[in-house]
């Protein structure tokens, strides 16, 4: 397995869990560590796993982009800074790490506590499922030093939470609390921070036991359909039935109902 700089992997049991691991910085994230968590999520795929989960050390999920840069013997000048540098940050390392995360076929939780800020942000909503530690908050702050949302943050929030919410974060920028952020339906729910890894490591299980072919062409259509008119949804499901229905897990779903025993799935 790769050795990381800012990040740690664990695949075990089918499960790949991604720790954001700069914990001095509250996990801020230099392009280089956008590097590793890409990275991190093709050798979670190629090693097996069926879910993954992503959290961070300490006291933080991602406090966001690193300002100062630095952060890594790979990334001296990659500091995040003046308009141009920033848009290369974006299109060489942040936006494909999004990218990448988005049309990942296996599902994706997220373990957030304290805060999930700017591209931290990004990534912490990013998750099929997002569990919150009681600490955990979401932020949106480049409005406060002149910047606007990025990491996909414009195109995800007025989706997630409708446009007055979206600009209420985006263009106050505040913190949204996470009872807030359960209210507005950002998150799956809230524990206590110490309860934060058990709990998402038992959704990870139970995911990595499910059809995960099938759960992966859930992720794909729901995420496309996004763009697409109603009856282009209709036809897309049918389309993603069809697939499904071909799948290994498929057959295995269907003798276990018909034998009325539970399905013991294989992910292909």
């Amino acid at each position: 397995m790769a050795d990381y700089e800012m990040i740690k992997l664990d695949i075990a049991d089918a499960i790949a869990t991604i720790t954001l691991n700069r914990p001095e910085r509250l996990n801020a994230m230099p392009p280089a560590m956008a590097d590793e968590v890409s990275a991190a999520l093709d050798a979670a795929l190629e090693g097996g796993a069926r879910a993954v989960v992503i959290t961070g050390e300490g006291r933080a999920f991602c406090s966001g982009a690193d300002l100062a840069g630095g952060g890594g013997s790979r990334d001296r000048s990659e500091g995040v800074g003046g308009g141009d540098a920033a848009k290369a940050s974006l299109d060489g390392h942040y936006n494909p790490m999004m990218k990448k995360l988005a049309e990942l076929p296996v599902p994706v939780i997220t373990a957030v506590k304290g805060p999930a800020a700017g591209v931290g942000c990004s990534v912490g909503l990013s998750g099929d499922f997002v569990i919150c530690g009681e600490s955990a908050y979401f932020l949106q702050a480049f409005v406060n030093i002149g910047l606007v949302p990025d990491g996909g943050a414009s195109w995800m929030l007025p989706r997630l939470i409708g446009k007055a919410r979206a600009y209420e974060m985006m263009m106050l920028g505040e913190k949204i609390p996470a009872e807030k952020a359960l209210d507005w339906g950002m998150v799956y729910k809230i524990v206590a921070d110490d309860a934060l890894m058990d709990e998402a490591q038992a959704l990870a299980q139970r995911l990595a036991k499910g059809p995960t072919k099938a759960l992966g062409i859930m992720r794909r259509t729901a995420m496309e359909n996004l763009e697409r008119s109603y009856g282009a949804g209709l036809d897309a499901e049918a389309d993603a039935q069809r697939e499904a229905g071909n799948s290994q897990d498929a057959v295995i779903g269907a003798v276990a109902f018909l034998k009325k025993e539970k399905p013991q799935f294989t992910g292909k």
